[in-house]
């Protein structure tokens, strides 16, 4: 068996507001969605670049369920971009908490992490230069010695 892709899919509590605010914020285009006559979202799909994040409303009565408010999430989603601090600013300003701010990276990246307004947690990161795997691990081992 080939896998062909990987699609992050995220449950939300309101998936009409958070495709407005993946729009917005990330520059998201909405490729297609599915709703229910009551007006809740079964299944969206949004263009990230050249990959695709499915979401839908949350569904209690299956178990379907997204992050709580406020609390910790044990996954992320990476977004290489142009300027992580612009897209930071600008996905703060429209409702995101600021986790770890833009720093840079020993690994040869800026970047730094946002928790959406629907709890899900966005590493955002720009290339600053390029860092040989044994240079990254030299590098690593250092900051941990620290």
């Amino acid at each position: 068996m080939t896998i062909h892709e990987v699609f992050p899919y995220l449950r939300v509590s309101s998936a009409k507001t958070a495709i407005e605010f993946y729009r917005q914020a990330f520059g998201a285009t909405e490729k297609f969605r599915l709703t229910e006559p009551s007006g809740r979202i079964g299944h969206a799909e949004l263009a990230f670049g050249g990959a695709t994040v499915m979401l839908s409303d949350e569904y209690p009565e299956c178990d379907l369920r997204g992050p709580h408010a406020g609390a910790a999430t044990t996954s992320s989603i990476h977004l290489h971009v142009d300027d992580c601090d612009a897209m930071i600013r600008r996905a703060v300003e429209l409702g995101a908490r600021v986790l770890r701010e833009p720093t840079n990276q020993f690994y040869g990246e800026r970047s730094g992490t946002i928790r959406d307004p629907f709890g899900h947690d966005w590493l955002i990161g720009h290339h600053i230069e390029d860092v040989s795997t044994d240079e990254m691990q030299r590098r690593y081992d250092a900051m941990m010695k620290s």
